[in-house]
C-alpha cells in the first residue's frame, strides 16, 4: 500500500474559499481604520495650527496664514488633505482651518473637516 502525501484538489479549493471569505470581511474593516487614522492625523495637525494661531494672536493682535506662521503640513497629512487657513477681515479677528480631502485619496468619501477660532469643529460626528 502507498500512502498519499500532500493535499487533494478539494482540500485546496476549500482552503482558498475560506481565505477568500476572510479577506472579503477583513479588507473593508482595515480600510475603515486607515481612513480613521488619516483623519486623526489631520485633526491633530489642525489643533496644532490652532494653537500656533492663538500664540501668534497674543503677539501680533491678528491671525496669520501658513507663510507667516512658517509651518507646512506633514507628509502624511498633505498626502490625503489640503489644509487651508482663512482669516477674514472681521472684528474681532477670527480664523477657520479647513482640511479638504484630495479627490484621488481614499479620504475623499470622508468629507472636509473644519476648525474655527471659537473652537467650533465640523462636522461634529467626525471629531
Amino acid at each position: 500500500m502507498r500512502t498519499k502525501k500532500g493535499f487533494g484538489l478539494i482540500e485546496l479549493l476549500v482552503a482558498v474559499v475560506i481565505i477568500g471569505i476572510l479577506a472579503a470581511v477583513v479588507i473593508p474593516s482595515y480600510q475603515s481604520y486607515v481612513v480613521k487614522g488619516n483623519r486623526a492625523a489631520a485633526q491633530s495637525f489642525m489643533m496644532d495650527l490652532a494653537n500656533r494661531e492663538k500664540q501668534y494672536m497674543l503677539d501680533a493682535r491678528t491671525y496669520a496664514d501658513f507663510t507667516t506662521l512658517g509651518v507646512s503640513a506633514p507628509a502624511d497629512v498633505s498626502k490625503h488633505y489640503a489644509i487651508a487657513i482663512s482669516t477674514p477681515a472681521a472684528t474681532p479677528p477670527s480664523f477657520t482651518i479647513t482640511a479638504t480631502p484630495s479627490s484621488d485619496s481614499s479620504q475623499y468619501a470622508d468629507g472636509s473637516l473644519t476648525l474655527g477660532s471659537d473652537g467650533a469643529k465640523g462636522p461634529a460626528a467626525k471629531w
